[in-house]
């Protein structure tokens, strides 16, 4: 008898995509209308508005030009993905990423372990504060060579870096996507309760440092314990010894600036200047010219390190289109306003305390099918504040529940983000959710603790 394999990501984000098509097929037709909020030009929905419709199944063919419009929707994604690396590709080609980690752990001098709680503090704070979420996957590599480097794996690197982005970006003290917009709807001053979301924060984060320390040190005791051992990284790989004898020259010192610079430029522009993801791509190619530039490489380098950058990474920027057409499904088939419908049914006659934490399962199921932050708030936000309202439940709970079932769940459910970044740092799903599961059912058990504590201080204003 074959021993069964675990599939990956791509082959588990299509099997659901086969499923959903399936569904569309078994679950009626309904819509919300969408009306335009005048004050913040957010479109919502009505949620008095929901009718049932004519059906609209997805065919085979039909869910096959699903997947391409998924590609097509998540092109900006996709060549963020493929720019973003390149850049750092072409700074490891460089020798500068090896000199400046080996000047680090020169400096650290034994206290690797501290880099662990340092840079998912730093991480943490980028998600939390201005949302940072699609740029880290770029630098997912650097930090899996790191973690490598220092004597852990690819799955310490990731957590180190992608999955510190997400507790941060659950746990959003100012995070302008996700409570920004979520408080909008409800007609909340901006960014109230600030207190409140600081300690949940600091909580969430602890526990995220906490449970990857314990990792770390166990494989660093006994490698052979590494949930992911004998797995390939290609180029990401940095063995300690082969820092041995590398200088950080002026040179590599400018090229690793020119990495931080452009981080920082993308920050600041995507903060003050509008940009979003087209720019960041931009920005990030930008910046690998002129790295490749100082280096003086010829142009048929230039192009082999796009190439061969674009050929290490494909798998995950494949797997944002194939995710996209996840959701391009259920809205073909019109069955996305009925299962928010449906689901939020249970909750309208339910005790205000059965209430609060009904809507954070509630959250944390929608965001298989709306992975996107702005786009659940903007689709389940109109529903649940008036819900809130019925129930006699603060506003402030309810997108309390929506921050908490929007975030953490982006490192569970496969469509929620966490399938790019394990296919990134080549972790296999199978070996992220052997790590994660046991963190997620605590995370799970902390998000109904704070709800209750919320409910039990009468979070508010209102």
């Amino acid at each position: 008898m074959k021993k069964f394999k675990f599939p990956n990501a791509f082959v588990i984000l299509f099997i659901i995509l086969i499923g959903i098509a399936i569904a569309t097929w078994l679950v009626p037709a309904g819509n919300f209308q969408r009306i335009q909020d005048p004050e913040t030009g957010v479109t919502v929905v009505d949620p008095g508005s929901f009718s049932y419709g004519n059906q609209q199944p997805v065919n085979p063919f039909a869910m096959f030009l699903c997947i391409q419009k998924g590609f097509v929707e998540s092109s900006s994604v996709i060549f963020l993905i493929f720019f973003a690396y390149y850049f750092v590709f072409t700074i490891v080609k460089t020798g500068s990423m090896h000199a400046s980690i080996s000047a680090l752990l020169k400096r650290m001098n034994g206290r690797e372990s501290a880099l662990i709680p340092i840079f998912m503090v730093i991480f943490a704070l980028a998600g939390s504060t201005y949302g940072e979420w699609d740029t880290v996957f770029g630098l997912i590599p650097i930090f899996v060579g790191v973690a490598i480097a220092v004597g852990y794996d690819a799955l310490v690197g990731l957590a180190m870096s992608g999955m510190a982005v997400a507790i941060g970006f659950a746990s959003a003290t100012t995070n302008p996507f996700t409570i920004g917009i979520a408080q909008s709807i409800a007609e909340l001053p901006l960014f109230s309760g600030l207190a409140f979301r600081c300690v949940v924060f600091v909580v969430f984060l602890s526990v995220g440092i906490w449970w990857t320390m314990r990792y770390a040190k166990m494989i660093k005791d006994d490698p052979s314990k590494s949930f992911v051992l004998g797995i390939d990284v290609g180029s990401m790989r940095i063995d300690r010894e082969s820092l041995d004898g590398l200088e950080f020259s002026a040179k590599r010192k400018l090229t690793i600036a020119i990495l931080f610079g452009a981080i920082a430029v993308i920050v600041y522009s995507t903060l003050k200047l509008g940009w979003y993801l087209d720019e960041m791509s931009a920005a990030f190619l930008f910046a690998g010219v002129i790295v490749s530039v100082i280096w003086k490489m010829s142009p048929e380098e230039m192009l082999e390190n796009l190439l061969t950058a674009c050929r290490e990474i494909l798998i995950g920027a494949l797997i944002v289109g194939i995710a996209r057409a996840v959701m391009v499904v259920m809205r073909e088939g019109n069955i996305l306003d009925t299962v928010i419908f449906a689901m939020y049914q249970p909750l309208r006659h339910a005790p205000k305390w059965l209430a609060a934490e009904g809507m954070l399962i509630f959250q944390n199921v929608m965001n298989f099918f709306i992975p996107s932050g702005s786009g659940q708030a903007a689709a389940v936000m109109p529903i649940m504040i008036p819900l809130a309202d019925l129930v006699g439940i603060n506003r402030q709970v309810a997108v309390l529940a929506y921050q908490f079932g929007d975030g953490y769940s982006n490192l569970f459910w496969p469509v929620g983000g966490i399938a790019v970044m394990a296919s990134i740092a080549h972790v296999p799903l199978n070996k992220w959710y052997k790590f994660f599961l046991p963190l997620f059912g605590l995370m799970l058990l902390l998000q109904a603790v704070f709800i209750a504590l919320a409910m039990a201080v009468n979070y508010g204003p209102f």
